[in-house]
Protein backbone atom coordinates (compact mmCIF):
# COMPACT_ATOMS: atom_id res chain seq x y z
CA UNK A 1 0.00 0.00 0.00
CA UNK A 2 2.84 2.34 0.85
CA UNK A 3 4.40 1.61 -2.53
CA UNK A 4 1.13 2.43 -4.27
CA UNK A 5 0.82 5.72 -2.39
CA UNK A 6 4.44 6.57 -3.17
CA UNK A 7 3.86 5.78 -6.82
CA UNK A 8 0.75 7.97 -6.92
CA UNK A 9 2.49 10.83 -5.09
CA UNK A 10 5.46 10.67 -7.43
CA UNK A 11 3.27 10.85 -10.49
CA UNK A 12 1.26 13.68 -8.96
CA UNK A 13 4.43 15.70 -8.36
CA UNK A 14 5.62 14.97 -11.88
CA UNK A 15 2.27 16.07 -13.29
CA UNK A 16 2.42 19.38 -11.40
CA UNK A 17 5.99 19.97 -12.53
CA UNK A 18 5.13 19.33 -16.17
CA UNK A 19 2.12 21.64 -15.88
CA UNK A 20 4.33 24.42 -14.53
CA UNK A 21 6.80 24.00 -17.36
CA UNK A 22 3.98 23.99 -19.92
CA UNK A 23 2.69 27.27 -18.53
CA UNK A 24 6.22 28.61 -18.59
CA UNK A 25 6.83 27.67 -22.21
CA UNK A 26 3.37 28.10 -23.64
CA UNK A 27 1.93 30.99 -21.65
CA UNK A 28 0.91 34.28 -23.16
CA UNK A 29 3.65 36.53 -24.53
CA UNK A 30 3.83 40.29 -24.71
CA UNK A 31 6.08 41.01 -27.68
CA UNK A 32 7.67 44.43 -27.77
CA UNK A 33 6.54 46.59 -30.62
CA UNK A 34 3.87 48.96 -31.77
CA UNK A 35 0.26 47.97 -31.18
CA UNK A 36 -0.86 50.26 -33.98
CA UNK A 37 0.65 52.40 -36.71
CA UNK A 38 -0.69 55.59 -38.26
CA UNK A 39 0.75 56.31 -41.69
CA UNK A 40 -0.41 57.73 -44.99
CA UNK A 41 -3.67 58.84 -43.41
CA UNK A 42 -4.70 55.35 -42.23
CA UNK A 43 -4.41 53.34 -39.01
CA UNK A 44 -3.14 49.75 -39.04
CA UNK A 45 -3.23 47.25 -36.19
CA UNK A 46 -1.23 44.38 -37.66
CA UNK A 47 2.17 44.44 -39.43
CA UNK A 48 2.64 43.01 -42.89
CA UNK A 49 1.21 46.04 -44.68
CA UNK A 50 2.94 48.47 -47.01
CA UNK A 51 2.41 51.42 -49.30
CA UNK A 52 4.37 53.88 -51.45
CA UNK A 53 7.72 54.36 -49.74
CA UNK A 54 6.91 52.39 -46.58
CA UNK A 55 6.54 48.86 -45.22
CA UNK A 56 5.53 47.80 -41.69
CA UNK A 57 7.32 44.47 -41.65
CA UNK A 58 7.16 43.58 -37.95
CA UNK A 59 5.44 44.98 -34.90
CA UNK A 60 8.57 46.89 -33.97
CA UNK A 61 10.00 47.59 -37.43
CA UNK A 62 9.03 50.15 -40.08
CA UNK A 63 10.97 50.68 -43.30
CA UNK A 64 10.94 54.04 -45.07
CA UNK A 65 12.40 54.33 -48.57
CA UNK A 66 11.65 57.60 -50.29
CA UNK A 67 8.50 58.18 -48.22
CA UNK A 68 6.89 61.62 -48.33
CA UNK A 69 3.61 62.22 -46.56
CA UNK A 70 1.73 63.30 -43.48
CA UNK A 71 2.44 62.38 -39.89
CA UNK A 72 3.55 58.94 -38.75
CA UNK A 73 2.45 57.70 -35.34
CA UNK A 74 3.00 54.50 -33.36
CA UNK A 75 1.48 53.25 -30.13
CA UNK A 76 4.45 51.35 -28.72
CA UNK A 77 8.13 50.85 -29.49
CA UNK A 78 9.34 51.26 -33.06
CA UNK A 79 12.55 50.89 -35.05
CA UNK A 80 12.58 52.81 -38.33
CA UNK A 81 15.10 51.94 -41.03
CA UNK A 82 15.72 54.84 -43.39
CA UNK A 83 16.76 54.49 -47.03
CA UNK A 84 16.95 57.44 -49.38
CA UNK A 85 15.32 60.77 -48.57
CA UNK A 86 12.16 60.68 -46.46
CA UNK A 87 9.92 63.40 -45.08
CA UNK A 88 6.91 63.64 -42.77
CA UNK A 89 4.85 66.65 -41.81
CA UNK A 90 2.02 67.21 -39.38
CA UNK A 91 -1.42 66.05 -40.46
CA UNK A 92 -3.93 68.63 -41.64
CA UNK A 93 -6.95 66.35 -41.36
CA UNK A 94 -9.34 67.69 -38.69
CA UNK A 95 -10.04 64.23 -37.25
CA UNK A 96 -6.45 62.97 -37.29
CA UNK A 97 -4.97 61.53 -34.09
CA UNK A 98 -1.73 63.37 -34.81
CA UNK A 99 -2.01 67.07 -35.54
CA UNK A 100 1.01 68.81 -34.04
CA UNK A 101 4.05 66.65 -34.88
CA UNK A 102 5.61 65.09 -37.93
CA UNK A 103 6.38 61.84 -36.09
CA UNK A 104 4.88 60.76 -32.78
CA UNK A 105 5.79 57.52 -30.96
CA UNK A 106 4.34 56.52 -27.61
CA UNK A 107 7.24 54.32 -26.56
CA UNK A 108 10.88 54.08 -27.66
CA UNK A 109 11.97 55.12 -31.15
CA UNK A 110 15.16 54.15 -32.97
CA UNK A 111 16.03 55.78 -36.30
CA UNK A 112 18.74 53.98 -38.23
CA UNK A 113 19.99 53.25 -41.73
CA UNK A 114 21.78 55.11 -44.50
CA UNK A 115 18.95 57.48 -45.40
CA UNK A 116 17.60 60.80 -44.16
CA UNK A 117 14.42 61.94 -42.46
CA UNK A 118 12.94 65.44 -42.40
CA UNK A 119 10.16 65.82 -39.82
CA UNK A 120 8.24 69.07 -39.38
CA UNK A 121 5.32 70.10 -37.20
CA UNK A 122 3.88 72.99 -35.26
CA UNK A 123 4.77 71.83 -31.74
CA UNK A 124 7.54 69.36 -32.61
CA UNK A 125 9.13 67.63 -35.54
CA UNK A 126 9.54 64.38 -33.58
CA UNK A 127 7.82 63.48 -30.32
CA UNK A 128 8.87 60.34 -28.39
CA UNK A 129 7.39 59.57 -24.99
CA UNK A 130 10.42 57.53 -23.93
CA UNK A 131 13.88 57.25 -25.52
CA UNK A 132 14.93 58.44 -28.98
CA UNK A 133 18.03 56.90 -30.57
CA UNK A 134 19.50 58.21 -33.83
CA UNK A 135 21.95 55.61 -35.07
CA UNK A 136 24.02 56.48 -38.13
CA UNK A 137 21.32 58.28 -40.14
CA UNK A 138 20.60 61.96 -40.79
CA UNK A 139 17.60 63.60 -39.11
CA UNK A 140 16.24 67.12 -39.56
CA UNK A 141 13.47 67.92 -37.04
CA UNK A 142 11.83 71.35 -36.98
CA UNK A 143 8.86 73.01 -35.29
CA UNK A 144 7.48 76.41 -36.27
CA UNK A 145 5.18 77.01 -33.28
CA UNK A 146 2.16 77.82 -35.45
CA UNK A 147 -1.03 78.12 -33.36
CA UNK A 148 0.81 76.96 -30.21
CA UNK A 149 0.52 78.74 -26.86
CA UNK A 150 1.56 77.95 -23.28
CA UNK A 151 3.63 74.97 -24.40
CA UNK A 152 7.21 74.07 -25.20
CA UNK A 153 8.01 73.98 -28.90
CA UNK A 154 11.01 71.96 -30.08
CA UNK A 155 12.41 70.14 -33.05
CA UNK A 156 12.69 67.06 -30.84
CA UNK A 157 10.68 66.36 -27.68
CA UNK A 158 11.61 63.09 -25.97
CA UNK A 159 12.31 61.40 -22.65
CA UNK A 160 15.96 60.66 -23.43
CA UNK A 161 18.03 61.10 -26.58
CA UNK A 162 21.15 59.39 -27.90
CA UNK A 163 22.98 60.15 -31.13
CA UNK A 164 25.53 57.52 -32.11
CA UNK A 165 27.15 55.67 -34.98
CA UNK A 166 28.05 58.86 -36.83
CA UNK A 167 24.46 60.08 -36.81
CA UNK A 168 23.62 63.68 -37.69
CA UNK A 169 20.76 65.60 -36.10
CA UNK A 170 19.57 69.13 -36.80
CA UNK A 171 16.77 70.27 -34.49
CA UNK A 172 15.17 73.69 -34.18
CA UNK A 173 12.11 75.17 -32.53
CA UNK A 174 10.50 78.59 -32.90
CA UNK A 175 7.29 80.25 -31.84
CA UNK A 176 5.76 83.60 -31.02
CA UNK A 177 2.60 82.53 -29.20
CA UNK A 178 1.86 83.52 -25.62
CA UNK A 179 3.70 81.39 -23.11
CA UNK A 180 5.70 79.52 -25.77
CA UNK A 181 9.20 78.31 -24.91
CA UNK A 182 11.30 77.36 -27.93
CA UNK A 183 14.07 74.74 -27.90
CA UNK A 184 16.00 72.71 -30.37
CA UNK A 185 15.88 69.57 -28.23
CA UNK A 186 13.58 69.35 -25.20
CA UNK A 187 13.96 66.27 -22.98
CA UNK A 188 11.17 65.74 -20.46
CA UNK A 189 10.10 62.83 -18.27
CA UNK A 190 6.47 62.91 -19.52
CA UNK A 191 5.38 61.41 -16.19
CA UNK A 192 7.35 58.21 -16.79
CA UNK A 193 8.95 58.37 -13.37
CA UNK A 194 12.54 57.87 -14.47
CA UNK A 195 13.70 60.72 -12.25
CA UNK A 196 17.36 61.64 -12.46
CA UNK A 197 18.03 58.70 -14.76
CA UNK A 198 15.89 60.25 -17.49
CA UNK A 199 15.93 63.46 -19.51
CA UNK A 200 19.53 62.94 -20.57
CA UNK A 201 21.39 63.56 -23.82
CA UNK A 202 24.17 61.28 -25.07
CA UNK A 203 26.29 61.98 -28.14
CA UNK A 204 28.86 59.39 -29.21
CA UNK A 205 31.17 60.35 -32.11
CA UNK A 206 28.25 62.02 -33.86
CA UNK A 207 26.82 65.42 -34.76
CA UNK A 208 24.08 67.53 -33.17
CA UNK A 209 23.02 71.06 -34.10
CA UNK A 210 20.15 72.34 -31.93
CA UNK A 211 18.67 75.85 -31.94
CA UNK A 212 15.94 77.51 -29.88
CA UNK A 213 15.42 80.98 -28.42
CA UNK A 214 15.05 79.57 -24.90
CA UNK A 215 17.75 76.95 -25.24
CA UNK A 216 19.40 74.77 -27.82
CA UNK A 217 19.15 71.71 -25.57
CA UNK A 218 16.98 71.48 -22.45
CA UNK A 219 17.83 68.37 -20.40
CA UNK A 220 18.65 67.18 -16.91
CA UNK A 221 22.18 66.16 -17.88
CA UNK A 222 24.21 64.42 -20.52
CA UNK A 223 27.47 62.92 -21.70
CA UNK A 224 29.79 63.23 -24.68
CA UNK A 225 31.85 60.28 -25.92
CA UNK A 226 34.50 61.05 -28.54
CA UNK A 227 32.65 64.32 -29.13
CA UNK A 228 32.94 67.94 -28.04
CA UNK A 229 31.04 71.21 -27.86
CA UNK A 230 31.77 73.54 -30.75
CA UNK A 231 29.12 75.98 -29.55
CA UNK A 232 28.67 77.51 -27.09
CA UNK A 233 32.23 78.39 -26.14
CA UNK A 234 32.96 76.64 -22.88
CA UNK A 235 29.77 74.63 -23.20
CA UNK A 236 28.72 72.24 -20.46
CA UNK A 237 25.67 70.38 -19.15
CA UNK A 238 23.89 72.45 -16.53
CA UNK A 239 20.89 71.69 -14.32
CA UNK A 240 18.39 72.74 -17.00
CA UNK A 241 20.31 72.09 -20.20
CA UNK A 242 23.46 73.02 -22.09
CA UNK A 243 24.95 76.28 -20.80
CA UNK A 244 27.76 78.54 -21.91
CA UNK A 245 30.83 79.53 -19.90
CA UNK A 246 28.80 82.07 -17.91
CA UNK A 247 26.19 79.46 -16.92
CA UNK A 248 23.45 80.89 -19.14
CA UNK A 249 21.33 78.65 -21.35
CA UNK A 250 22.82 78.52 -24.83
CA UNK A 251 20.35 79.20 -27.67
CA UNK A 252 22.60 77.36 -30.12
CA UNK A 253 24.27 74.05 -29.26
CA UNK A 254 26.65 72.42 -31.69
CA UNK A 255 28.36 69.09 -30.98
CA UNK A 256 30.68 67.19 -33.30
CA UNK A 257 33.16 64.31 -33.03
CA UNK A 258 36.58 65.03 -31.57
CA UNK A 259 38.21 64.63 -34.98
CA UNK A 260 35.59 65.76 -37.45
CA UNK A 261 36.24 65.56 -41.16
CA UNK A 262 33.51 66.14 -43.74
CA UNK A 263 32.65 63.40 -46.24
CA UNK A 264 34.60 63.32 -49.51
CA UNK A 265 33.79 66.30 -51.72
CA UNK A 266 32.00 68.15 -48.91
CA UNK A 267 33.27 71.35 -47.35
CA UNK A 268 32.10 73.66 -44.60
CA UNK A 269 29.14 75.46 -46.16
CA UNK A 270 29.13 78.22 -43.50
CA UNK A 271 25.53 77.48 -42.57
CA UNK A 272 26.18 78.94 -39.12
CA UNK A 273 27.59 82.41 -39.85
CA UNK A 274 28.50 83.33 -36.27
CA UNK A 275 30.49 80.16 -35.71
CA UNK A 276 32.19 79.31 -38.99
CA UNK A 277 34.65 82.17 -38.83
CA UNK A 278 36.24 80.73 -35.70
CA UNK A 279 36.42 77.12 -36.85
CA UNK A 280 39.26 75.38 -38.59
CA UNK A 281 38.66 73.53 -41.84
CA UNK A 282 38.56 70.26 -39.89
CA UNK A 283 35.40 71.32 -38.05
CA UNK A 284 32.58 69.84 -40.08
CA UNK A 285 29.12 71.36 -39.96
CA UNK A 286 26.80 68.89 -38.18
CA UNK A 287 24.08 69.75 -40.68
CA UNK A 288 26.20 68.46 -43.54
CA UNK A 289 24.21 66.11 -45.66
CA UNK A 290 20.87 67.18 -44.17
CA UNK A 291 17.79 67.19 -46.41
CA UNK A 292 17.04 70.44 -48.15
CA UNK A 293 13.36 70.43 -47.22
CA UNK A 294 12.47 73.31 -44.92
CA UNK A 295 14.76 76.10 -43.69
CA UNK A 296 18.38 75.58 -44.60
CA UNK A 297 20.03 78.27 -42.50
CA UNK A 298 20.63 77.56 -38.85
CA UNK A 299 19.99 80.55 -36.56
CA UNK A 300 23.15 82.23 -35.40
CA UNK A 301 24.24 82.39 -31.78
CA UNK A 302 22.12 85.07 -30.15
CA UNK A 303 23.59 87.94 -28.08
CA UNK A 304 23.89 87.72 -24.34
CA UNK A 305 20.53 89.39 -23.83
CA UNK A 306 18.82 86.42 -25.41
CA UNK A 307 20.44 83.99 -23.02
CA UNK A 308 18.96 85.37 -19.82
CA UNK A 309 15.75 83.30 -20.01
CA UNK A 310 17.06 80.59 -17.72
CA UNK A 311 14.14 80.50 -15.30
CA UNK A 312 11.66 79.31 -17.91
CA UNK A 313 13.92 76.48 -18.97
CA UNK A 314 14.50 75.11 -15.50
CA UNK A 315 11.00 75.46 -14.13
CA UNK A 316 9.07 74.31 -17.20
CA UNK A 317 9.88 70.64 -16.71
CA UNK A 318 6.76 68.96 -17.98
CA UNK A 319 4.99 69.52 -21.26
CA UNK A 320 1.99 67.34 -22.00
CA UNK A 321 1.06 66.55 -25.57
CA UNK A 322 -2.45 67.90 -25.62
CA UNK A 323 -3.64 66.11 -28.71
CA UNK A 324 -3.38 62.53 -27.58
CA UNK A 325 -3.95 61.08 -24.14
CA UNK A 326 -2.08 57.85 -23.45
CA UNK A 327 -2.61 56.95 -19.79
CA UNK A 328 -1.71 53.33 -20.33
CA UNK A 329 1.59 54.14 -21.99
CA UNK A 330 2.46 56.89 -19.55
CA UNK A 331 2.94 54.33 -16.77
CA UNK A 332 5.63 52.52 -18.71
CA UNK A 333 9.14 53.65 -17.88
CA UNK A 334 11.37 51.45 -20.00
CA UNK A 335 11.60 48.34 -22.11
CA UNK A 336 10.46 45.65 -21.67
CA UNK A 337 6.89 46.69 -20.96
CA UNK A 338 5.40 46.34 -17.47
CA UNK A 339 3.44 43.31 -18.58
CA UNK A 340 6.69 41.78 -19.80
CA UNK A 341 8.32 42.37 -16.41
CA UNK A 342 5.44 40.65 -14.61
CA UNK A 343 5.47 37.72 -16.98
CA UNK A 344 9.25 37.31 -16.76
CA UNK A 345 9.06 37.23 -12.95
CA UNK A 346 6.22 34.70 -13.04
CA UNK A 347 8.10 32.59 -15.57
CA UNK A 348 11.22 32.45 -13.43
CA UNK A 349 9.13 31.47 -10.40
CA UNK A 350 7.33 28.71 -12.31
CA UNK A 351 10.60 27.42 -13.74
CA UNK A 352 12.19 27.15 -10.30
CA UNK A 353 9.05 25.49 -8.89
CA UNK A 354 8.97 23.00 -11.75
CA UNK A 355 12.65 22.18 -11.26
CA UNK A 356 12.18 21.56 -7.54
CA UNK A 357 9.16 19.35 -8.09
CA UNK A 358 10.93 17.30 -10.76
CA UNK A 359 13.88 16.81 -8.44
CA UNK A 360 11.52 15.68 -5.70
CA UNK A 361 9.80 13.26 -8.08
CA UNK A 362 13.13 11.70 -9.04
CA UNK A 363 14.11 11.23 -5.43
CA UNK A 364 10.90 9.30 -4.73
Amino acid sequence: MFAAESYTSRHYIAFVAVACLCVLLGGPSYAAGAESLIIAGATYYEPGVSGPGWAWTDADHLELNGFSGEAIGADGDLVVTLTGQNSVTKSHAPDADITLCGMEVWGNLTLRGTGTLTATGSQCGIHVSQALVVDGCTVDARADGADISDEAVAGVIAGDMAVRGGGRVVASGAGSGAGVSAYGVYLQDAGLGEGAAGCRLSVDASWLDATGADGGVACAGGSLVSARFVAPAGGAFGAGGVVDASGAMAPHVMIEPDVATPPAGETDRNEVPSDSADKSSADANPAAGEPTTGPTANPSLKPAAATTKTTTTITKTTVAKTTKSKPATATVSSLPKTADNNWIAASVTLFLLGTVLLAAACRY
